[in-house]
């Protein structure tokens, strides 16, 4: 047989030879590799190897006859010595054997434009399932397996086998995608959209729509967790109608953030910040978390002073800043930071941050002197769990509450929940394709 392609062909060894040779014949493969089981130590009967490497007659051409009169595959096929090979893999060993054939599907990979076809049709069950375990976690391998007629539900009937791709972008796609996804859980959205973004878009089409809007998704959600809210809202409103049913206080909340330019949408913003804090937190990061809640608590004090006083903090008016004892800075401006402002919204923005502040002002200072002492403040010392556990049980139970109370007087009364750490249409990847047998 001389070859016609660059093609490896990769075959599962069993009790019968016609898959196999029917395998070669038609793809006429440029270098072939037999997985094989060989002698079994406790019987001492020969494996399927003997099929491959034995010499003279050694295989019977119909199972009923009396004696071999065939010789090994290679010979009936015509393979020249050098173009294939035996890997041996345990009958019933699916790790094992699953370990072995990827191994030797992963090193003929290596080589720049080689095609690799795994035909799984012979050898134990076990071999099968090894087989395309490995085909399908290889990437580059194309599945096949030979049938044709069927007389009864044992075997194929000799004469009509042909070799046949098997059809696997759906189970590969859904095998590709878990990774992806799967970064939704640590809110690692620009990771899951890079993860898809490197995937080969599918060539199906409810596939590739699926592909698509995950993309999609994760990008926008990627985008809301660094703030651009305009970006996110951009994506998402590609599938409006399925966001606004499926997340529709998240997408009412993202549409505010995005456009808004009142108080309302400020205070938003400052919850939107407050759930980032604790997404950082959720991942570990303590010291991204703190710095988000210093932002946060003196965020809160800014809000108040502008809405309800007309003052900034950047820049008091000077009878205010002196009747509080503030000097002004070198450019003459009087500006004060997160305490100086909580004490500026106490005195002048009545409750509830009056009361709010006289409860918690020595709280407020001690989280502060720990915050003051982290890398992203003054100081040298990671933020540990430990203390990120203090601050947001005090933020829970003291300022979440605060802040809710803030945002319901400018009539947003109920504030998005966090934001989602599952792919929300996930159920929309059906098992298996839409195909459905009937009986005559």
């Amino acid at each position: 047989m001389t070859a016609v392609s660059e093609s490896t062909l990769f075959c599962t060894v069993g009790g019968s030879h016609q898959p196999i040779v029917t395998a070669i014949k038609t793809l006429r493969p440029k270098r072939v590799v037999f997985f094989c089981t060989g002698t079994d130590p406790a019987t001492g009967k020969a494996g399927s190897r003997q099929q491959v490497e034995g010499k003279g007659m050694i295989i019977k051409a119909a199972p009923q006859d009396d004696k071999p009169t065939l010789p090994n595959i290679p010979a009936q096929c015509g393979l020249p010595d050098g173009s294939w090979e035996v890997v041996e893999v345990p009958a019933d060993d699916l790790d094992a054997a699953y370990g072995v054939m990827r191994q030797a599907l992963a090193q003929a990979g290596r080589d720049e434009g080689a095609r690799l076809v795994a035909d799984y049709t012979g050898g134990t069950k076990t071999m099968t399932a090894a087989l395309v375990l490995a085909a399908l976690d290889a990437g580059n391998v194309q599945l096949q397996s030979v049938t044709g007629a069927r007389a009864d539900l044992i075997k194929v009937r000799d004469g009509t086998q042909a070799a046949v791709p098997t059809a696997v972008e759906g189970i590969r796609f859904r095998h590709d995608i878990h990774a992806p996804l799967a970064a939704w859980r640590r809110y690692a959205w620009d990771q899951a959209a890079d993860g898809l973004t490197d995937m080969t878009p599918p060539q199906n089409a409810t596939l590739r729509a699926f592909w698509q809007r995950a993309r999609d998704v994760s990008e926008a959600f990627a985008a809301w967790d660094r703030f651009d809210h305009v970006a996110a809202l951009e994506r998402l409103s590609l599938y409006e109608g399925l966001v606004a049913r499926t997340l529709p206080a998240h997408y009412l909340a993202l549409k505010m953030l995005a456009r808004g330019k009142d108080a309302a949408a400020e205070g938003l913003r400052i919850w939107d910040l407050w759930l980032n804090a604790q997404r950082r937190a959720a991942d570990g990061r303590y010291d991204d978390a703190v710095a988000r809640v210093y932002r946060l608590i003196e965020w809160t004090a800014q809000w108040q002073l502008r809405t309800k006083r007309g003052w900034e903090t950047g820049n008091l008016p000077r009878e205010v800043a002196v009747a509080s004892g503030i000097a002004p800075n070198r450019d003459g401006s009087y500006q004060v930071g997160l305490y100086p402002a909580w004490q500026l919204a106490a005195a002048h923005c009545g409750n509830p941050l009056a009361g709010f502040f006289e409860d918690s002002r020595l709280a407020l200072l001690d989280h502060l002197r720990r915050r003051n002492d982290s890398i992203l403040a003054h100081g040298t010392v990671p933020v540990s769990k430990a203390c990120w556990q203090s601050w947001a049980e005090w933020l829970t139970d003291k300022f979440e509450p605060l802040l809710k109370q803030l945002l319901a007087e400018v009539r947003i009364n109920d504030p998005f929940p966090q934001l989602p750490n599952a792919y929300p249409w996930l159920e929309d990847l059906m098992p298996w394709t839409a195909r459905t047998y009937t009986s005559a």
